[in-house]
């Protein structure tokens, strides 16, 4: 159970509200709830810990790319997740999805090899987004296929059109009396919220965590969209199931009890404090009254700021651009070279620069970027620099637009030496210096790294980012060449957060992208400049909302709107 108590805050994989390409296509944004049934046991002295993972496949490349994972929980071959995907459907487009379940046995985020070891892969199932909406009550399930020979289970996809409701709600309960079901000790209780859907089932929204060893538990707050409590119907019924934690997953059913927003609204007043009663108990026994009771302690609403609350309010974000120029990039005067300098066309770095910078420039308020490269040999005496600027102006190492940086990189490229090692760190720590100074909400710093993805200072560069993740800052990593880019996955810390020393980061504050991705066969052109658009920027909203709430800083009120079509009464002379 503990493998799958999950923060509802923070259990959503979702394509961000912000995308700057949104404005010309119209989407209703969907939230699927993921089940599974009779799920082969692969595990030898208990059942198997099932994880899913949705993958989208792209309109042009046809590729598959991960979206997003629910969480694993332990020891069940029926589970519910609560972690939850929300998509942008489309209706006149073909929305191809595939959900692949395995038996999650180790802590690696690597999936890879996954669907060839038998041991892990537990099946798959192939579908469209518009097959789950189209469905009876929107409630498509199917059979889980790709083993030989073998009966996988099913998988239970749901859909919920989400509302444009914007607030959170933080909520604490307790409980008093419930029944004793630990033979050797008191029962260990958590609690299980549903929101009811209109067909008369419910979808799991909450889990709240293990309180061991007592029949008086006070849980902690937590918080929740109230969306995904009742998608903005106050009224809606709220199922809320109490068990008895079991190592082994069995979890013992203690009692129910159901409520609504509207009333947990009303907070601590009597009708707030529930009975928790087990159905069957009370068919058998006569003198049964419950098993039980939990009482609401706190229950607040706030609402959630968006990316463009802020931006609207005046935060303002810079952007810092750091190119590779170690010599695993290749010798710059050979057509082998990611940096060759070919007069008829744009290397595989001034395609990334370009692609991307003016994507990003449109959020730069002043358009002026400092520009910096790492790992090579500088004029006159060659001494390696981690962090050079590519104007060759230490003072001033701003440049004028995305031009502006392209015109400086080829001056770069021949003045100075293709070296090494491949240290990050040193412009990690630059950006973030910056941005250690301005923490007030103010400013919010984005540092662009182009690299072919080679390495060498792992473990600085982890610290430097763990460091940051306490700063206004976001770290854009995008990848060019044809390399393993294992090592950039792993500082992406989406799946297992980033740590440095036993220190785990704050926050989430890397985006990798791989360019190749996004190109054509031949290499020379982006096939779709609106995807790349949105997965480079992707996460940014999100951090930046993570940091202004981890400091308490909301956005400034807009000042008034200032009207030119009232003119001041004049008296005629």
């Amino acid at each position: 159970m503990e493998g799958d108590v999950t923060d509802t805050v923070e259990a959503t994989a979702t394509v961000c509200d912000f995308d700057p390409m949104s404005g010309s296509i119209p989407a209703t944004k969907v939230e699927i709830t993921v089940s599974c049934r009779n799920l082969l046991d692969r595990d030898t002295f208990s059942k198997s810990d099932p994880l899913v993972v949705l993958y989208t496949q792209g309109a042009e490349s046809k590729q598959w790319r991960e979206f997003g994972r629910t969480e694993v929980i332990d020891n069940t071959l029926n589970p519910d997740f609560v972690r939850k995907y929300i998509l942008d459907y489309f209706f006149e487009e073909k929305q191809n999805l595939r959900f692949d379940v395995y038996d999650i046995d180790s802590k690696s985020p690597d999936l890879a090899k996954h669907p060839n070891d038998f041991n892990d892969f537990l099946g798959q199932v192939y579908c469209t987004l518009g097959e789950i909406v189209g469905s009876p009550a929107s409630r498509l399930e199917k059979q889980l296929v790709g083993i030989p020979g073998k009966t996988c289970g099913t998988i239970i996809l749901s859909a919920e059109e989400l509302g444009n409701c914007r607030d959170y709600a933080t909520m604490q309960f307790c409980a008093n009396k419930l029944d004793k079901k630990d033979f050797f000790g008191k029962s260990d209780p958590f609690m299980v919220f549903y929101r009811s859907n209109e067909d008369g089932t419910f979808t799991i929204c909450h889990k709240t965590e293990v309180v061991k060893n007592t029949l008086n538990p006070v849980w902690e707050p937590f918080s929740i969209p109230v969306r995904a409590l009742c998608n903005g119907d106050y009224e809606r019924t709220i199922k809320v199931e109490v068990y008895d934690w079991d190592r082994d997953g069995s979890h013992d059913f203690i009692g129910e009890f159901t409520t609504s927003y509207k009333d947990l609204c009303r907070c601590q007043s009597q009708l707030n404090v529930y009975e928790v009663v087990n159905p069957k108990k009370k068919l058998k026994k006569k003198r049964y009254i419950n098993s039980g009771t939990v009482s609401l302690l706190s229950f607040n609403v706030e609402s959630e700021h968006t990316f463009l609350d802020y931006i609207k309010g005046g935060t303002q974000i810079h952007f810092t651009v750091a190119i590779d120029f170690t010599a695993s990039n290749g010798n710059p005067s050979q057509s082998t070279s990611l940096h060759y300098m070919n007069p008829y066309q744009m290397n595989a770095y001034a395609m990334a620069l370009k692609a991307v910078g003016e994507i990003i420039q449109d959020y730069d308020s002043d358009k002026m970027f400092p520009a910096l490269g790492f790992g090579a040999k500088l004029p006159p005496d060659g001494r390696v620099s981690h962090e050079f600027p590519l104007n060759g102006n230490v003072e001033n190492p701003y440049c004028n637009g995305i031009e502006g940086i392209l015109e400086a990189y080829h001056q770069s490229l021949k003045t100075v030496q293709l070296y090494g090692p491949t240290n990050f760190a040193p412009v990690v720590n630059h950006v973030a210096r910056y941005a250690a100074a301005v923490q007030d909400g103010s400013q919010y710093f984005v540092l662009l790294i182009i690299t072919d993805g080679v390495i060498s200072d792992m473990a600085q560069t982890k610290e430097a980012i763990v460091n940051a993740a306490k700063l206004p800052m976001s770290i854009i990593i995008v990848g060019v060449g044809q390399a393993e880019f294992d090592a950039m996955v792993e500082l992406d810390g989406d799946d297992v957060r980033i740590s440095s020393r036993g220190k785990l980061a704050e926050r989430d504050i890397v985006q990798f992208v791989p360019f190749r991705d996004y190109m054509d066969r031949t290499g020379n052109h982006v096939l779709s400049m609106a995807r790349l658009a949105k997965d480079v920027l992707a996460e940014i909203p999100d951090q930046l909302i993570s940091y202004m709430k981890s400091r308490a800083i909301k956005p400034c009120p807009l000042p008034p709107v200032y009207s030119s079509c009232v003119q001041p009464e004049t008296e005629s002379v």
